[in-house]
């Protein structure tokens, strides 16, 4: 008797060890969890909606578990405040214009709040501090977006069946060009047809080509003509200028231009005597009747003329009569 209740103390004070162990190892895994034993800042944040939030619910930055949801409370109708819980350790890294959203862990796992990271330059976050926050976005808005994608599936779906119905059917333009085959040929043909009007669309830019480049060469030619020619009257404008030659002599030597000047007079006063003695060679008894004679022939000669003249007009206006 004695042995079976010191055998039966035993084991039921090994259980009572046992089971504080496991007590003690739960409150040191939940504290963990909980940051109970770690230094932790506290900041807070807004939301409209918390999509199913839970106090004790991650909190993560960059992918890492940095704390948990301490407290969630209405504030009013549109606002429900989240208070946070976050090791000190990350709070040089925690600016003050990060942003906090509520997403999953996977698909259907539980909600966790994502803090992005701030500016470089922005100050960091203090205890007690309230960031932005932005609104998470619903499983049921994301079916019911899926739904009408759906539905739009559907009737784009439908409506290209039909098209294809139609056109297997030889119905419309595109239908007719799969299905006729008169069609078809024709558009070979036109294609065969512009192939030859491109060969000879290169044939004709050829030979423009080619007719461009002897034009060039023979405005190159004519160019260098025309050069040669400007310097050689070039030369000869110097010469004249310089008053070599007979007209350079003429333009810039001034005694020559006085003599051609005198001779010019000369010439004038030769004329008006020679006039003069024509003129008294006229009224000499010897030379009056040869000169009459002239002047009758000339005058008969301006009277037929005259006459012709008016034979020629008058038949003229006979005829247009």
């Amino acid at each position: 008797m004695d042995t079976h209740s010191q055998n039966f103390k035993v084991r039921l004070g090994l259980f009572i060890v046992g089971g504080l162990a496991i007590f003690v190892i739960a409150i040191f895994f939940i504290g963990k969890q909980q940051n109970l034993f770690n230094p932790v800042f506290r900041i807070t944040t807004n939301f409209y909606n918390v999509s199913g939030l839970q106090v004790g619910n991650s909190i993560r930055f960059s992918g890492i578990n940095v704390g948990t949801v301490d407290n969630i409370k209405i504030i009013n109708d549109s606002t429900v405040q989240v208070d946070m819980l976050i090791r000190k350790n990350v709070q040089q890294f925690i600016k003050a214009d990060s942003e906090a959203g509520i997403s999953s862990e996977g698909i259907i796992g539980d909600r966790v709040i994502m803090i992005s990271q701030g500016s470089f330059d922005a100050p960091m976050a203090q205890n007690g501090q309230h960031i932005f926050s932005l609104e998470p976005i619903e499983t049921d808005d994301i079916m019911e977006s899926l739904l009408t994608s759906a539905v739009n599936a559907e009737v784009v779906t439908k409506q290209l069946a039909e098209i294809l119905i139609n056109i297997n059917s030889g119905e419309g333009a595109l239908g007719r060009l799969i299905r006729d085959s008169t069609i078809a040929e024709n558009i070979n043909q036109t294609i065969e047809n512009f192939k030859k009007s491109s060969e000879g669309l290169d044939e004709t830019i050829e030979i423009t080509k080619v007719n461009v480049f002897e034009f060039m060469e023979k405005l190159q030619l004519t160019v260098a003509t025309t050069e040669t020619a400007t310097v050689a009257l070039g030369e000869i404008m110097v010469k004249i200028n310089s008053g070599e030659g007979t007209l350079g002599m003429l333009i810039q030597d001034t005694t020559m231009a006085g003599n051609f000047n005198q001779t010019l007079i000369n010439l004038e006063q030769s004329t008006r005597g020679l006039d003069e003695n024509m003129e008294a060679l006229r009224h000499n008894i010897f030379f009056r009747r040869y000169f009459r004679k002239q002047a009758e022939k000339e005058e008969q000669e301006r009277i037929d003329a005259g006459s012709e003249n008016e034979v020629e007009r008058v038949l003229i206006n006979e005829e247009e009569e």
